[in-house]
């Protein structure tokens, strides 16, 4: 186990070992993870077809889709590459990214890591939820056992600011989309997303959280104006 594993992730590291060697086939081990290099203008060729879903320069329009401007490239290019060994849940992402080769995929997470993420109008805001919300992320929960969100993902949501390389694929939250939020909250707590040893530790963590929990996450997180990670 790494020497730079927050001392709250290791009971959920434990605790993630028998998903580990049920998953079978080799999973992505996210400890390791090289910086990742590529051509920003190639990529934003590639990025052609993204734009359908994720919006002009990865701000996507539509709440349920993730907006990939300024997210940490490293994140991006290992999310691309489990959706292309097809070991993520069915989408139209699966077919888009079987055909990436591993440059193209250095390409676009360089591109879309150097655009500028923008706000997304808000709907007017729940004081208490969001309040919670904010408790959440910097504090947890101790008595659901739900560690705070910001030792792995920063003080101010754009992941840890200083670290070893594999910090750089714990991902940027602050200003994400919220329905896509609680989509991926939800599924990280029911299994549906494991496939590398970050999926496991989001297993632990989310399995502590209830539906209005993540919902008071996925609002205070959205709600946070974007800044540059």
């Amino acid at each position: 186990m790494s020497r730079f594993t927050p001392k709250f992730l290791v009971p959920l590291l434990l605790a993630a070992a028998p998903a580990i060697a049920a998953a079978g086939a080799p999973y992505l081990d996210q400890r390791h993870v090289e910086p990742v290099r590529g051509d920003a203008a190639a990529g934003a060729t590639k990025a052609a077809v993204c734009v359908a879903c994720h919006g002009p320069n990865g701000n996507a329009i539509v709440p349920a889709f993730p907006k990939l401007a300024g997210q940490r490239a490293e994140y991006i290019h290992d999310e691309l590459l489990k959706f292309k060994r097809g070991t993520r849940p069915d989408s139209p992402m699966t077919a888009l990214a079987m055909p990436l080769t591993d440059e193209d995929i250095g390409n676009l997470a360089v591109y879309f890591a150097a655009q500028t993420r923008q706000a997304s109008p808000q709907p007017a805001p729940d004081t208490a939820v969001l309040l919670r919300g904010e408790a959440l992320y910097a504090h947890g929960e101790p008595e659901r056992g739900a560690p705070p969100c910001q030792g792995c993902h920063g003080a101010d949501a754009n992941g840890p600011a200083a670290g070893p390389d594999h910090y750089r694929a714990w991902p940027s939250l602050r200003g994400q989309n919220g329905e896509y939020l609680v989509q991926r909250l939800k599924n990280y707590r029911d299994g549906k997303l494991a496939d590398s040893s970050n999926d496991f530790i989001m297993h632990g963590v989310a399995r502590t959280l209830d539906d209005a929990s993540i919902q008071a996450l996925a609002a205070y997180l959205s709600s946070l104006p974007p800044t540059a990670p």
